[in-house]
Parts: structure tokens; C-alpha cells; sequence
């Protein structure tokens, strides 16, 4: 089995956990800061609150979601090309990308968020995405 693709996948998970703290490090002081109650009614969400803080509050909170959508596709991925060690070459360095990508896509989105260059980078790491999951599914066929 080809564990080296598992690295970076392992990398975007612990900067998802970076990603929860800083959002909720600007978060929780600026919800305080504006009076709103945290106290979440039956059903409710963090999410609820970002009509109402700040925009560059908001936008970490933006990011962790995104972190939480299109990379759950990618663990599965490089799960699927780790067992079927195919987890090296073209592969793993293309796990690497999508993981720097996505995290300078986080760094981005959250301090200066200008969508023309935020597209740009969630477009890149989705075409290292989709190289990927081409290969996984060539190499789980034959």
C-alpha cells in the first residue's frame, strides 16, 4: 500500500482543526462584542450568526464550511488510491497540491477574499481533484 498519499491528506486535516480555532477566535469575541446571544435555540446553527458579525468574521466561518464540503471527496480519494497503491508519482504529488492549494484558498478566503482570485485556486485544486479521481478509478479497474 502507497501510504506517502496519505501525508497530505493528514496535513488538510489538522489545518481544517486550525481552521475551526480561528474562526471560532474571531467568532465567539465579536458575537460578545455585538451583544448576540450564543445561545443556540433548538435547531440553530453557528452559521446563524454571520448576517450579524462582521464580514471578515464571517469569512472564516465560510471557509471551515468549504473545508467540510469538496476535501471530504479528497479523502476519499486518496484513501481509495493508497489501497490500491497507486498513492505515488503523479498521484502524490497531486494530493500535495490540492492540499497547499486549498490552503492558501483558506488563507485567501479569510483575510482578503476577492472571489476572482479565491475561483482561481478552488478551480486548480479541483482539476488536481479530478486527475485524481481519474486515476483512482483506473487503477481499482485494472
Amino acid at each position: 500500500m502507497s501510504t506517502a498519499i496519505l501525508a497530505p491528506a493528514a496535513l488538510l486535516v489538522i489545518w481544517s482543526i486550525i481552521m475551526l480555532f480561528w474562526m471560532a477566535g474571531t467568532r465567539l469575541p465579536a458575537a460578545k462584542k455585538l451583544g448576540i446571544d450564543l445561545t443556540a435555540k433548538p435547531g440553530g446553527r453557528g452559521s446563524d450568526i454571520d448576517p450579524d458579525v462582521p464580514e471578515k468574521v464571517a469569512w472564516k466561518s465560510h471557509n471551515y464550511q468549504h473545508l467540510m464540503e469538496q476535501p471530504t471527496l479528497y479523502y476519499a480519494t486518496v484513501a481509495i488510491l493508497a489501497i490500491a497503491d497507486a498513492g505515488h508519482g503523479l498521484n502524490l504529488y497531486l494530493a500535495w497540491a490540492y492540499t497547499i492549494i486549498r490552503i492558501i484558498h483558506s488563507i485567501w478566503q479569510s483575510t482578503v477574499n476577492l472571489v476572482n482570485v479565491r475561483f482561481m485556486l478552488f478551480l486548480a485544486s479541483t482539476i488536481c481533484l479530478l486527475i485524481m479521481a481519474v486515476n483512482a478509478l483506473w487503477a481499482t479497474l485494472f
